[in-house]
This record gives C-alpha cells, structure tokens and sequence, in this order.
C-alpha cells in the first residue's frame, strides 16, 4: 500500500511539474495568438514493411511549444479516429484522441506511435497512411502517419507432404513447420520464408530451397523493420533431422536465428544430406552450420558473424567445402570459440566415449576472424581424422599450423583476407587482398563462377573464397 501512494504522488509531481500538464493545476496566462504553432521534430512517421496481424515497432515524435509563454492544446486526435490502424501515447497517456493539454513555455512532449495492419488478400505491400492531429488556437497541424503493410500466407504448426511453395506473398510461421519423413517439399525461387519467436523448420525428408541470384529464398524472422534486420536470435532455424537426405540450398540466404542449419546423424549411405551452394548464412547466435555425423557438400557460400562457431564439424561425417568464406566478426558479446571447429568423437550421457572418424576438404576456402585463433581440432587418436586444407587462407597461431602441418597444403597463415567490410556482411575482396590468384587452379575449374557469377578461369589462377576479384575498368573522362 505504501507503495501505490508512493508512485502515485510520483505520477502527481510528474503531471503538475512536467511540460505537459492539466489547464485546472495553474493559473499561469496562455499564449492565445491565434498565430500561435507547434514545432514538429518531423513531419512525417515512417514504418518499414509490416506483416499484417504482427505489430510494428514503437516510434515516436517530439512536440516543442517554441515560444516563452504556455499555450493549451485544444485536441490531440488520429485522423482515422476509431477505424485507424494506429494507437498513439502522448507522454505517457495511451488513446486516440487528447484535449485541453497544456505545454509550457520552451517545452516539450513525446508522441509515441504504433500499428497493426489487417490482411487485404494482395500479393504487393499497401501503403497505409494516416495522421496524428493537433488542434492549438484555431490552427491545425498534424504529424503524417505512412506504414506499408504486406499480406502473408500464415503457416501455423504444419506438417507438409510432397509439394511446392509458390512465390508472392511471404509465408509466415507460427509454431514451428515440419516436412515430413519421405516427402518432398521444393521451394520456388523468390520464396520469403518468415518465422515467429521460437519457430523452426523441422525437415524430416527434403527439402529443395532453390533460388536464383536474383531471385534468392530467404529464410529470416518474423520482424522486417530496420531495427531488428541484424538482430540475432529471432527464430530457432532450420534442422535437417536423423536420417533426411537430399537436401539442397541453393541461392538461398539464412540470416538472425539461434542456429542457422542442424544437419544431424545419421546420413543416408551414398547420399549427400545436404547440399549447400552460392547461399549465406549469417548472424546466428550459435552457429551458422552444426553439422552432426552428417555429409554435407557446399561451395560458394558465406557463412559468417555467428556467436559461437560459423561451421561446427562434429560426430564426425563427411565434408567438403570448395570456394567458400568462414568469417566472424561477431560483435554482440565477447566470443570465446574459434570459426570453425572439427571434432572425431563425443562424450554420452554415461560418459562414454564415442569414436567416430571424419573426413573434411577444404578447397580454396577463406576461414578468419576477429579472434588470433579461427581453426580448433578436437581430435581421438584411435578415430580416423582425414583432414584437408588445400590452398585455403586459414587464421590459425602459428604453434597450430606447425603441429597439424601435415594437413595445410600451400595455405595462407597470419594474413588478413581484405575484406571490403566485414562488419557489413561485405565478404568481397579489396584489391590488395593476398587471396587474389592464390586458390588452386583444379578446384576453380570444378567451379569456374563465383557467388556473384563471375568467371575464376579468365586469369592466372582463382581467387581464394567464395568472391573473385575482377578489376574494374577505368572509366573515361
């Protein structure tokens, strides 16, 4: 009970002693010129693309009386009144419409924004607009209220057989989707997969996500405004489960999950689980590819900025990565684990130890970071380790490279890749990079175009990673 009166006298103090604050509380003269006008820290409230039924984030705008003297407010009220998609607080009060609001003298107040867009059965974003209305001596002004809305396709906990996604509308996930055991489901290029806090892709058959480069399938959060387009951890990912086979992503882009792919035990015999090329994976919380005892083929793919480990090898399987990028430059928290790391046994519940072999080549293949250290073994001597790094630029201590020595073939040790920006998901190479020319000539010609397409075979050698450098022309004068 003390309490409540406490925060109550607080809320007392606040209305009486703030800028905005009721007509009845003082006596002081209002300007009432009916020149008067309000100032406006813009004109205009704009929302990124909003998923209808998903709310928006919170905006806001700052009202200033600009003059020495209080003035009183008449009405604070939406346009669009009880049928507007937006709710406004003024300071603090949440409702459509405000009246006799006094502002003192070289004041001001916040107006905070938010909306809800209902579904109109289209494919294309609709621009919904209104306004937030300020009535003062007569004079009338408003803040404009501009929101595009996206209608989706809700896929709300199921469980897919055999067939395809179209693309159009985005697909929204609520509660998680599952292909099923044995079915196929193909994804169409320019599918936009968005999934709800704690969704996952569960694929227990298969799954073909084939884009094209410019038309790429996207698999990200639920969230599409601009705060939220690096923000990690919005979803769960997607995990390929014991015993899917089959699996390709092709041109496609995972970004902001706990995990981006799980590809898990028990891998068909003779077959690939996953095929991963000309795709990116990034900003994941923990990790960009955990791969368990699992046989994954990739090229051309970036896969960066990850709070844990980008690529996490273990349980052993069977790998190969040609012409990929593994960097992190994760920088939410302080990361204590290396890129990539390769593990040939685990631990059981009952602490038993469990060997099981691997075999991994990478081909021309970029791992670096912001750590000293971006490559960790954890190795049984008594399981098979066929570990390759084949004209790869690989950060690694040099006491690492020296002990594994047998395993590095003409690679690049203790350079920096040249990056043209790392921390805007940049992965190209500057000109000075000492990746340029140095991959092997075998693997570019196993493939000859890079992730943007451009040829590795038109000069003395590939470039090391998933982008090849190609001077540009000079332009004329």
């Amino acid at each position: 009970m003390k309490l409540y009166f406490y925060f109550k006298r607080v809320l007392l103090s606040f209305l009486i002693t703030g800028g905005l604050y009721l007509s009845s509380c003082e006596k002081e003269p209002l300007l009432e010129d009916p020149t008067v006008k309000l100032v406006f820290s813009t004109d205009t409230v704009l929302f990124d693309t909003i998923f209808t039924t998903i709310g928006s984030v919170t905006r806001h705008f700052k009202v200033f009386n600009p003059y020495n003297k209080s003035i009183l407010i008449s009405s604070v009220s939406l346009s669009g009144d009880t049928g507007s998609p937006y709710r406004i607080n003024v300071d603090g009060m949440p409702g459509r419409s405000f009246s006799d609001l006094k502002l003192r003298g070289g004041d001001s107040i916040y107006v905070f924004v938010e909306t809800t867009i209902d579904p109109v059965g289209g494919d294309l974003p609709m621009v919904v607009e209104d306004s937030v209305v300020f009535v003062t001596n007569g004079n009338i002004q408003d803040v404009k209220l501009v929101a595009w809305g996206q209608d989706v396709n809700v896929i709300n906990g199921e469980i897919f057989n055999t067939g395809t996604l179209t693309a159009g509308k985005p697909y929204l996930v609520y509660n998680s989707m599952m292909v099923d055991t044995g079915q196929v489901l193909s994804l169409e290029p320019g599918v936009r997969m968005h999934f709800h806090r704690d969704s996952r892709l569960f694929v227990a058959g298969t799954i073909l996500a084939e884009g094209s480069p410019e038309h790429p399938v996207t698999f990200e959060g639920a969230r599409t405004e601009s705060a939220y387009r690096d923000i990690p951890g919005q979803w769960e990912g997607i995990w390929l489960m014991p015993g899917s086979s089959g699996n390709r992503f092709v041109h496609s882009r995972i970004r902001n999950a706990f995990n981006g792919i799980i590809a898990d035990t028990v891998a068909s015999p003779g077959s690939i689980t996953l095929y991963l090329a000309n795709s990116r994976i990034e900003n994941m919380t923990s990790a960009g590819l955990y791969a368990r005892g699992t046989t994954v083929y990739s090229y051309n793919t970036v896969i960066s900025n990850c709070g844990f480990h980008n690529v996490a090898l273990t349980i052993g399987g069977d790998y190969t990565f040609y012409h990929c990028t593994f960097a992190n430059y994760w920088n939410f928290s302080t990361r204590t684990s290396s890129s990539l790391v390769i593990v040939n046994y685990y631990t059981d519940i009952n602490d038993n130890i469990n060997l099981r072999p691997v075999k991994a080549l990478f081909g021309n293949t970029i791992i670096h970071g912001s750590r000293g250290q971006e490559l960790e073994f954890f190795v049984h001597p008594d399981a098979g380790f066929d570990v390759e790094f084949n004209h790869s630029l690989v950060r690694v201590q040099s006491s690492y490279s020296e002990i594994f020595d047998g395993i590095f073939n003409n690679c690049i040790f203790e350079k920096d890749p040249g990056f043209i920006d790392p921390t805007r998901f940049n992965f190209r190479l500057s000109d000075d990079s000492p990746a340029i020319d140095a991959g092997d000539p075998l693997i570019g010609i196993i493939h000859p175009f890079d992730f943007d397409g451009k040829s590795r075979t038109d000069d003395i050698a590939p470039d090391i990673g998933a982008f090849e450098w190609v001077e540009e022309p000079d332009e004329e004068n």
